[in-house]
């Protein structure tokens, strides 16, 4: 019954959907002679439920032979910055905690993922990142904010 659990567990987590981003750049971070570059990758995404928000994620991508072809691990190093880019309004009202981006950093176990959290006190957006694998994550993380001005922000 466990490797039955684990097995739909596992089947599950490979046909999760994944956000899709629109690469701004990148960086060669390490020369590799016969294969790809180490980079670090900058993706742009707009908040799904708050129009006039757009975040910026930079991560560090493997190169090497395995990240030519996706096997690579890439590292748990990322920042995250949020601005407004034009009026805000709220597609509905927000939940309190809500996964608004999530990107693989592996072939399957491992992901990148940014969070929107509501800050009702501070009519504040908060933004934060971090990764996540089958088995433990990594306590990296970063955070950036959004202040909302000039009316509240909707809650569930």
């Amino acid at each position: 019954m466990k490797n039955l659990c684990a097995t739909l567990l596992l089947t599950s987590l490979c046909c999760l959907p994944t956000a899709h981003a629109e690469e701004v750049g990148k960086v060669s971070t390490t020369f590799r002679l016969l294969s790809p570059n180490d980079k670090v990758v900058v993706d742009a995404f707009d908040d799904p439920a708050v129009s006039g928000v757009a975040c910026y994620v930079s991560r560090a991508q493997t190169g090497g032979y395995g990240g030519a072809v996706g096997l690579a691990k890439d590292p748990s190093r990322f920042s995250v910055a949020c601005r407004q880019i034009g009026s805000i309004s709220f597609a509905r009202p927000l939940p309190k905690q809500e996964e608004v981006f999530k990107e693989s950093a592996s072939f399957v176990f491992k992901h990148v993922r940014v969070v929107r959290i509501v800050d009702a006190k501070r009519n504040t957006l908060v933004y934060l990142t971090y990764s996540d694998k089958l088995i433990d994550g990594s306590p990296d993380n970063a955070v950036t904010a959004v202040p909302v001005s000039g009316q509240g922000i909707p809650l569930k």
